[in-house]
């Protein structure tokens, strides 16, 4: 049979040789179904870390890591070994900077894991007294009401403000950078805070529950790069306090006068009290 399609021995014998090499160049291509497994896992979890770094200035070196191992596995497919070896240092060596370039990016995503870890246990009686911490108290409606009717008032008079409602998390790192009140929540004492010659008015206020708890608070800024030019270091602040946390954060423009309600770094601008009364209640 091979003589109708190999008159020549020597034909039938260079192909085969030609056949076995193209396998052996592409013996990668040979995988099973726990291969597939492995190549969709892989491909979700660069889906989701795309995902989580979406808009951030990590992205070119995410890209440029892909890249990398990319180039990494096409090298061992083609046993060039000097090359694989010369990538391979790089990647290896590599490895220990990006903890560094990434630690705001890591330290982030640990923190959203624990603390969904520790939401989902503390529901449960048996995990409760270990991850469910301190009973969270809602701002009651009174507060809610006076907490609007000063980022209002003060919208109207152009004053600038910075209002992050703790939640679950503690914040204790952002609170441990300003000045302790530990007061009732009432307008005229939040315009006053906020008032330009006051000297507490410079940074954010923490309110938890029916408490006002400290003031002039340093708060972490975002490195996103897609939000508008227009938003300022408050927006910024709010952005990336509620990245780093559960909270919730109203900022009142200076600028502008604008209300903008900023929630897992989403911000929502809002026109009046009727629309930031349930914001402020689903928390």
């Amino acid at each position: 049979m091979y003589a109708l399609f190999f008159p020549n021995p020597n034909q039938y014998t260079d192909f085969h040789y030609l056949c076995r090499m193209i396998l052996q160049l592409f013996k990668f291509l040979d995988f099973s179904f726990i291969d597939i497994v492995d190549i969709c896992l892989v491909a979700l979890i660069i889906f989701f870390v795309f995902k989580w770094i979406k808009g951030s200035s990590a992205m070119n070196i995410f890209l440029a890591i892909i890249i990398l191992l990319v180039a990494r596995l096409l090298a061992d497919a083609l046993d060039m070994k000097m090359i694989s070896t010369l990538l391979g240092t790089v990647i290896d060596v590599g490895a220990v900077a990006l903890i560094v370039i990434f630690q705001p990016e890591i330290r982030r995503f640990l923190n959203n894991l624990g603390r969904s870890a520790g939401n989902t246990l503390g529901k449960r009686n048996i995990f409760a007294s270990l991850f469910g911490g301190k009973a969270v108290h809602s701002a009651s409606t009174q507060s809610i009401n006076e907490i609007v009717d000063a980022c209002f008032d003060m919208s109207d008079t152009r004053t600038g403000a910075l209002i992050v409602l703790r939640k679950n998390d503690n914040l204790e790192s952002v609170i441990s950078t300003g000045d302790n009140i530990d007061a009732s929540i009432r307008c005229r004492l939040i315009m006053n805070i906020f008032f330009k010659n006051s000297p507490l008015h410079d940074g954010a206020m923490v309110i938890g529950g029916d408490r006002l708890i400290a003031a002039r608070c340093t708060l972490p800024i975002t490195d996103r790069l897609d939000l508008p030019a227009s938003m300022g270091m408050r927006h910024r602040a709010a952005v990336g306090i509620s990245e780093q946390s559960d909270a919730a954060v109203i900022v009142v423009s200076e600028e502008t006068g604008r209300v903008s309600f900023v929630k897992a770094g989403k911000v929502t601008e809002v026109k009046d009290k009727n629309e930031l009364v349930p914001l402020m209640g689903n928390e």
